[in-house]
């Protein structure tokens, strides 16, 4: 369809919507949504900012390129949309491991529960040691996923319990790994059974842990109430133990803070983002200066970096900056979370109207991260805005870098 320019992208999401002869409430319903939030979309009264919602919607439309609802492609940029269920080609084999094991013949041998959580800890590790995070732990995932299984049926006591905290870390590493390429009703399987195994353990650490993935999963798909939810209501059930647990377990309760103020912080409430950031902050200063968590990264450096999340999503650019020009990336042991600090400086310079600088920055992330930048939807969105506006002397480095991560030239 040919819209004017100044169509709004609710407007062009009811137009296509009305031409395709679909409800409010079947397309609402496809996107996991109810009719009055699209009514509310379509008619201006609430902007559509989630990019992965409007993904969402335009697979749920049909629409191959993205840019056809948000505009940009009259500007020469669009960006593929994956209509089909399964579009990352390692996805189809992670799908049969998920959804099949319950059909298949119980297991004839038990399976080796510390090894198995040993494999579960080695890939967690690999999934912050290296740029193409994705592409290595996806292929081992469906082994570890059919194993954990394996591990839960044929167990019982304390090594059933064992077994179901590595089954439980084992669907949160799925999550982080196919988060934004997994189709939404796997990325829900994942997150409930994550959350299941760690709730039959009844191993605070591990509940509080699914909690942080599942919360996840709900602010990315715009449900950040209930996100907010999630992650309070373990750290509440975590708290009590904060003195007499190990080490890890404040690393959850610290990481649960972190994720409740960067979703205040995409709401707008200052106040209460930098009151958890604050919470997060006491909890590193209470544990050693090297302390690591093995799964969120929680610990000083991921403090800071989310200093600079925190300040970019409440559009306060100027402190965001600030914070990273005094930080070490070096000290954050995860290259997947460097990348994402990278892209976070980029969206920083970019809301001061530094395109020169964002460019430069997210050519560094993606040195460090291609797969970061090339699967997280703030790294998209901000390479497309810098191919739009890029000054015309950067314009070949930033188309450069929009097909590295597969965005494609309309023109």
């Amino acid at each position: 369809m040919d819209f004017p320019d100044d169509l709004s992208t609710g407007q062009r999401i009811r137009l296509i919507r009305e031409s395709r002869g679909m409800t409010r409430e079947v397309l609402a319903g496809m996107c996991g949504r109810g009719p009055d939030w699209l009514k509310k979309i379509e008619n201006g009264d609430r902007h559509l900012r989630s990019h992965a919602l409007i993904l969402r919607v335009a697979a749920a439309l049909q629409l191959t390129d993205m840019s056809v609802l948000t505009g940009g492609a009259r500007d020469g940029v669009t960006q593929p949309v994956h209509i089909g269920r399964l579009h990352h080609p390692a996805m189809p084999p992670i799908w049969d491991a998920v959804m099949g094991h319950r059909l298949a013949a119980p297991p004839a041998h038990p399976m080796d529960v510390p090894a198995l959580q040993t494999r579960v800890d080695r890939t967690w590790h690999l999934w912050h040691s290296t740029g193409q995070n994705r592409t290595a732990v996806l292929r081992l995932l469906p082994a570890l996923i059919r194993d954990a299984e394996h591990a839960v049926r044929t167990s019982s006591g304390e090594t059933r319990r064992a077994a179901l905290v590595a089954q439980s870390d084992t669907y949160r590493l799925m999550g982080q790994a196919t988060a934004y390429i997994a189709p939404p009703e796997l990325a829900w399987v994942a997150a409930d059974r994550a959350m299941a195994a760690a709730q039959s353990a009844d191993e605070p650490a591990a509940i509080a842990a699914a909690a942080w993935n599942l919360g996840n999963i709900l602010r990315e798909t715009s449900y950040a109430d209930e996100a907010f939810q999630v992650v309070t209501d373990a750290a509440s059930l975590i708290h009590p133990h904060l003195e007499t647990g190990p080490d890890d377990w404040r690393g959850i309760y610290g990481a649960l803070q972190l994720h409740a103020a960067v979703t205040l912080a995409r709401d707008g409430r200052a106040g209460d983002a930098w009151r958890h950031w604050e919470a997060g902050d006491q909890v590193a200063k209470s544990l050693p200066a090297t302390y690591v968590h093995p799964s969120t990264v929680f610990g000083r450096a991921n403090v800071d970096f989310h200093e600079v999340s925190v300040a970019v999503d409440l559009r306060t650019a100027r402190r965001a900056l600030s914070v990273a020009d005094a930080l070490d990336p070096d000290a954050m042991p995860s290259v997947e979370r460097r990348a994402r600090l990278w892209v976070e400086v980029a969206r920083g310079h970019l809301q001061r109207g530094d395109r020169t600088a964002a460019l430069h920055v997210m050519q560094i992330a993606h040195r460090i991260g291609a797969e970061t930048v090339a699967y997280t939807p703030s790294a998209l969105s901000t390479v497309t805005e810098l191919w739009r506006s890029a000054p015309r002397a950067l314009r070949p480095d930033a188309a450069r870098l929009a097909e590295a991560i597969g965005l494609q030239d309309a023109g």
